[in-house]
């Protein structure tokens, strides 16, 4: 077995170590936490279509930590205040198994049969594509906790509210940085994961680029489930780029980044998008982490004060961190972020009804411990800056905005 086929076999088995963790929680979660509030009459019940199994079971399970702990948080304080009176919360949960079609067949279920009141989207951007056709059908208002694609968000649907802002607000400062930092790189390589949000992420990336007068030299996609990106690599090194772009999630990003060593392929600028933003990527790609760029739409440096459950960043950071012992990451607050807001425009509604929340959500204006959140005609977010990180000593470090950052950008890689 050589080097990258170990380094994927050990990724892998603790990928299906973590679903199979992942499953049983989700099979004993109504048993032993949520059989109390189903069992009140006035509870509200939210859909949660999870990717507990599959490729993406790592984002599902990191998903899954910011509902648990938002949903914890809510009920411990009587539940979500609508109107004069408090109601607690049930998360109704599923495991689609990363699998598009099957989140769309669990979606109909949650509405139809388990008759939730509003839906939390599923992982990414194209099961949520996918997803809200269904919540616009039955009317249902559906809150999206990881997509940032326009095409997700130009459909005319009136029930799709997002946290995220769009992709370019990660493009364009990745490579305004890369620019200012490096006058003399010139050509650019694009590796795109061929899914809704990689590939539309990549597409931002050429646009960024060429706008400031780089040459992308290659642009190719990988299929999803990819397992050896050697061929794509050797490519790319033929076509001697000085700066590689790669987007996909954690475990093709940990790949692409021991092949890219492996074939000792190397160059001033390398950002990978969102593996990097995650501490199992870092920690899986050790030395190899070091200098590479990536961005999301939130880290617990971030010192946001708001109206919420949690009252502040720094407060969701600290009770995330005594409730799992690591930091949250920007997946992890997604799931709490979508909830803040939910209870948020629950509360500012005074009701449950579909219509005035919907107009509570459509005026904006939260404060979220995420951020500040607003959001254009089309449901996605505009209201806020994301920041842009880079590894170094094995750290992230924030490298823009300049009012949060951390440390200066810098090029090279190990």
């Amino acid at each position: 077995m050589n080097s990258a086929a170990r380094f994927f076999h050990l990724a892998d088995r603790s990928r299906r170590a973590l679903q199979r963790i992942a499953a049983l929680a989700l099979m004993t979660a109504t048993l032993s936490g949520y059989g109390a509030a189903a069992a009140a009459a006035d509870v509200i019940r939210i859909g949660a279509p999870l990717p507990v199994t599959g490729a993406l079971s790592p984002e599902g399970t990191k998903l899954r930590q910011g509902y648990d702990l938002w949903l914890e948080q809510v009920n411990a304080a009587g539940g979500i205040k609508v109107g004069d009176k408090r109601r607690k919360v049930e998360l109704v949960f599923g495991d689609y198994q990363s699998n598009t079609p099957r989140a769309v067949q669990l979606a109909e279920k949650l509405i139809a049969e388990d008759k939730v009141d509003f839906l939390f989207s599923p992982f990414g951007s194209g099961a949520t594509k996918a997803v809200s056709s269904v919540a616009e059908k039955y009317g249902t208002p559906m809150i999206a906790s990881s997509a940032s694609s326009y095409e997700v968000f130009n459909q005319g649907y009136k029930n799709l509210f997002g946290i995220y802002t769009d992709n370019s607000t990660l493009t364009e400062p990745i490579a305004t940085l890369v620019r200012a930092k490096g006058p003399e790189i010139r050509r650019v390589a694009i590796l795109a994961r061929n899914d809704l949000y990689p590939l539309s992420l990549a597409n931002e990336f050429e646009k960024s680029a060429k706008k400031r007068g780089f040459e992308v030299v290659y642009f190719e996609r990988y299929q999803i489930g990819t397992l050896d990106h050697a061929a794509a690599i050797s490519q790319i090194r033929s076509s001697k780029p000085d700066w590689i772009i790669v987007t996909g999630y954690i475990n093709d990003l940990i790949l692409v980044r021991k092949q890219l060593a492996d074939q000792k392929v190397s160059t001033p600028a390398l950002t990978m998008i969102n593996g990097p933003a995650y501490s199992e990527w870092a920690a899986a790609s050790g030395d190899l982490a070091e200098n590479v760029t990536t961005a999301s739409w939130f880290h617990s440096v971030l010192r946001y004060k708001s109206t919420d459950i949690f009252g502040s960043t720094e407060r969701f950071v600290k009770l995330f961190h005594d409730k799992y012992k690591v930091d949250p990451d920007f997946t992890q607050a997604s799931g709490a972020g979508v909830g803040v807001l939910l209870q948020l425009a629950i509360e500012r509604a005074g009701s449950i009804d579909h219509e005035k929340v919907r107009a509570a959500l459509r005026k904006g204006n939260f404060a979220t411990f995420f951020g500040p959140l607003s959001f254009d005609p089309t449901g996605i977010a505009n209201s806020y800056t994301p920041p842009v990180f880079q590894i170094q000593n094995r750290k992230v470090a924030v490298v823009y905005p300049p009012e949060v950052k951390t440390a200066d950008f810098r090029l090279g890689l190990r």
